[in-house]
């Protein structure tokens, strides 16, 4: 495998296009094409489906993408590294989360590797729920991603990171938005906001959870990713949800976060990462998570 292959591939699979990427890499459309074959030949597969109208990635197209890309990437590292004084560290590292339920955790985290590593080449990646979040571990999209636990996800490393009671967050103008405290129950005749069922959201599961343990199913009305965007259709009127108690500092007008009586249901989140993948960043970056972000006590 040459690199002039790989550098063609990626070309290929971010155009979706032969002639955009053969003018890309400024080259003509027929040697391109040709490169594309060679590699597919020595891989023993076709990486792209081609008709008169379209290219399109086939499952080994996208299975080989991420991995094409490190070599580049970790090509460009090594020049770099090559070219620096020693003791400096280059590498890359992205990590995923999910947005609002991590701003307390993410934070500690990209601070103390940015201050610590600033040749670090950092990328972040939000809006990820769990099932999301698992996938692009597994196929080295991601290094490194704040999750909800547990994950039925056996070719993965966790570790808990944080144990948080749930509570109601409602409208200003809800019949219950006055009170210090609510039992879930008095929530039953309402609809929820919660996150997409095909995303596997750990917060979706365990507010099904909560809510089948007070005596009752949950209504959903809306179902979005990103858990701020619930927050602002809560502050309009359009359900309630259920968060952890960290997301009460952060608000949005409109809306009021109300602890829940009695025994509270508990969200756990943690990092993943692939062992199969550690990287010398993403060692690193788990040493330093150790620091920040210690494991909760039971």
């Amino acid at each position: 495998m040459e690199l002039r292959q790989i550098e063609s591939f990626l070309a290929v699979a971010e155009e979706l296009h032969f002639g955009r990427a053969a003018r890309r890499l400024r080259m003509a459309q027929s040697p391109l094409s040709q490169t594309i074959k060679k590699l597919e030949k020595d891989l023993g597969t076709d990486l792209f489906e081609r008709n008169t109208r379209a290219v399109s990635l086939t499952t080994a197209g996208f299975a080989f993408l991420p991995h094409a890309r490190k070599i580049l990437e970790e090509l460009d590292l090594a020049r770099r590294a090559a070219t620096t004084d020693s003791g400096t560290f280059y590498g890359r590292l992205s990590i995923g989360f999910s947005g609002a339920l991590n701003h307390r955790t993410l934070p500690p985290l990209t601070r103390a590797l940015r201050h610590r590593y600033p040749d670090l080449a950092l990328t972040l990646h939000g809006g990820l729920l769990t099932q999301d979040a698992v996938d692009q571990l597994r196929n080295g999209a991601l290094d490194l991603a704040f999750i909800g636990l547990p994950v039925d996800a056996p070719s993965l490393a966790t570790r808990r990171i944080t144990v948080e009671p749930l509570g109601a967050t409602v409208s200003v103008d809800h019949p219950l938005a006055a009170r210090r405290s609510i039992a879930l129950i008095e929530l039953a005749g309402d609809g929820f906001v919660t996150m997409p069922e095909a995303q596997g959201s750990t917060l979706r599961e365990a507010t099904f959870s909560a809510c089948m343990a007070a005596g009752f199913r949950t209504r959903v009305v809306q179902e979005v990713s990103d858990p701020y965007t619930a927050l602002s259709l809560v502050a309009g009127g359009v359900g309630v949800s259920l968060m952890p108690d960290s997301v009460a500092g952060i608000m949005p007008g409109g809306t009021v976060f109300i602890p829940l009586s009695g025994s509270a249901q508990m969200l756990v989140s943690g990092i993943a990462w692939n062992p199969d993948l550690v990287s010398p960043a993403l060692a690193l970056a788990l040493e330093i998570a150790n620091e920040v972000l210690p494991a909760p006590e039971d």
